[in-house]
């Protein structure tokens, strides 16, 4: 029975090392503060890159839904730049997602993708959509 409870308290203690790592593992914002150079949509295995014509306004569109959203906080640039990046964190464990938004013109490129891990299971597409849903519609 002693080497079971060894054996216990060890992966406890290894969880708690993993979880800790995800929850305060070190961010160098200007590795995240990009985009890749694309013209349309495209799905990746752990994340999304949308395009939208969301008109001039749509950075500072996106910026307030995104600010104003749960366990999501600005990690670098800004409208002024005229691109941001934003962390969201799971609930529970704390996974953190990036998303990257860039106007270009009329355009508002975002790009989300995942940190750790190799899939994100469609988190980062179906919270982009929620985003760009609230947005108004661009005028013609």
């Amino acid at each position: 029975m002693g080497k079971i409870m060894m054996l216990v308290w060890v992966l406890l203690a290894a969880a708690a090392v993993v979880l800790g790592f995800i929850r305060l593992a070190p961010v160098d914002p200007f590795d995240w503060n990009t985009q890749p150079e694309l013209s349309e949509d495209k799905e990746f295995r752990g994340g999304v890159f949308k395009v939208v014509r969301s008109g001039p306004e749509g950075l500072r569109q996106f910026d307030q839904i995104a600010t104003s959203a749960p366990r999501t906080k600005l990690l670098a640039g800004s409208v002024e730049d005229g691109m941001a990046t934003y962390v969201t964190r799971t609930k529970v464990i704390g996974f953190p997602d990036y998303t990257t938004a860039r106007q270009d013109g009329d355009l508002l490129k975002v790009y989300a993708r995942l940190r750790f891990g190799r899939s994100d299971l469609g988190v980062n597409k179906t919270r982009i959509d929620r985003w760009l849903g609230q947005m108004p519609p661009a005028a013609e």
